[in-house]
C-alpha cells in the first residue's frame, strides 16, 4: 500500500486513531468504509511509517474474529481504552487483565444469534435424519443397487433436548425445537427467569434426562471439556451431541472414542478443538456431520454485525453507552 493511501483529512484523524486486531488470513471488508472515518492502524501494514509512534496513543481496538487479545497485546498499546470485538465468543481476550486495566470490551452481541441457531437445528436434523448420509447414498449410485437399503433416520419430534447454555443463541434453538414438538430443558450458570423450561443444575444430569445435547454456552474455564466421558456416558448409545459453541467445550478424544465404539448415537460438529484441524476418523462415520465453522456465515449476519460495531465505535468517540458490553464479574 503506497504511503499516500494513509492521508487523510484532519478532520477524520484528530483523535480518531483505531486500531485493527487480525490474523494475517482475516480480511475485513470493511476496511475501505471505516478508513473514510478513522485514521487506520493496522500492525500487518509494513508501509506505515507512523504506526509505531501512533501506536502509544490508540484508544480503541478493532478486533477482528477470534484473534487473541492477550497480555503481550495490551502491553503494546498503552493508552487503549476499549476492545471492540466481531466474535460471539469472547474466550480470545484475556479478560483479567482487561479489567484489571479499565478496558471495556464488547462482543457479537445478538448479530449471529439467529443464524446459529438455525445451523444447531440443521445439523440436529441431519443427523437424526441422516440427510448427508441419504445425499452420499443417492450420489454414490448406490440406490439402483441396493434399493431399500437406503438410510433411515428417526424422528425428530418428541426428542427430549437439553440445551448448554440458554443464552441468546441457546434461547432461539429452544424456541425453534419446541415448534418441532421437542421436549427441551437445559442448563446454564443460573436459572433463567421467566423460562419454562426444565432446569438442571449440572450437565451430567441434564444428559441423562436428555436424547441430545445442543452446546450453546461460551468457552470458560469453567466450561472447557464440560462434555466428558461421564457426560457422554451419561448421554447413552443413542444420544446425539450437536456443538455450535467452541470445540474445547468437548473433550474431543473422549467424543471420537465414543462414536467410534457406538457408546453414543452421533454428532453434528462446527467446531473443533484444533481447527481448522479434524480427527480424520470422523471423516469415515455416517453418524456424524461435519461443517467448517460456518454456523454465523451469512451476509445478513455480517450486515447486523457491522451495523453494531459501527454503533460501538462511534459511541466509544462519543462517550455513550456501549452495545453487548462484557460485564466483568
Amino acid at each position: 500500500m503506497a504511503s499516500s493511501d494513509h492521508q487523510q483529512s484532519p478532520e477524520t484523524t484528530n483523535l480518531r486513531l483505531l486500531l485493527i486486531h487480525r490474523y494475517p488470513r482475516f480480511k475485513t471488508l470493511y476496511l475501505s468504509k471505516l478508513r473514510t472515518r478513522y485514521r487506520i492502524l493496522d500492525p500487518l501494514d509494513k508501509s506505515d511509517p507512523s504506526f509505531i509512534p501512533l501506536s502509544n496513543s490508540v484508544r480503541v481496538m478493532l478486533c477482528v474474529g477470534p484473534t487473541p487479545v492477550t497480555l503481550e497485546t495490551l502491553d503494546k498499546y498503552p493508552a487503549l481504552e476499549c476492545v471492540v470485538g466481531t466474535s460471539a465468543g469472547f474466550d480470545h481476550f484475556n479478560l483479567n487483565e482487561c479489567r484489571r486495566r479499565g478496558i471495556c470490551v464488547t462482543t457479537a452481541g445478538d448479530s449471529f444469534s439467529d443464524d446459529v441457531a438455525d445451523f444447531a437445528v440443521g445439523l440436529l436434523i441431519d443427523v437424526v435424519r441422516r440427510v448427508s448420509v441419504a445425499d452420499r447414498f443417492v450420489r454414490g449410485g448406490c440406490w439402483p443397487v441396493k434399493g431399500e437399503l437406503r438410510p433411515l433416520g428417526s424422528k425428530v419430534g418428541g426428542k427430549r433436548v437439553g440445551i448448554v447454555g440458554l443464552g441468546s443463541i441457546g434461547s432461539r434453538v429452544g424456541k425453534r425445537l419446541e415448534a418441532f414438538g421437542c421436549n427441551i430443558a437445559y442448563t446454564s450458570k443460573r436459572m433463567k427467569p421467566n423460562v419454562s423450561f426444565p432446569f438442571h443444575s449440572n450437565i451430567h444430569d441434564l444428559a441423562i434426562s436428555s436424547d441430545v445435547l445442543i452446546l450453546c454456552c461460551s468457552l470458560t474455564k469453567e466450561t472447557h471439556c464440560i462434555v466428558d466421558k461421564n457426560v457422554l456416558n451419561a448421554l447413552g448409545k443413542e444420544g446425539i451431541v450437536i456443538n455450535v459453541g467452541r470445540g474445547a467445550l468437548v473433550d474431543e478424544k473422549e467424543l471420537v472414542q465414543c462414536l467410534k465404539r457406538g457408546e453414543i448415537g452421533g454428532a453434528g460438529l462446527d467446531v473443533y478443538e484444533n481447527e481448522p484441524h479434524v480427527p480424520e476418523v470422523l471423516f469415515g462415520l455416517d453418524n456424524v456431520v461435519l461443517s467448517p465453522h460456518v454456523a454465523v456465515l451469512t451476509p445478513e449476519s455480517f450486515e447486523a454485525l457491522e451495523e453494531l460495531f459501527t454503533y460501538n465505535l462511534e459511541a466509544f468517540f462519543s462517550n455513550k453507552p456501549l452495545r453487548a458490553q462484557i460485564e466483568y464479574e
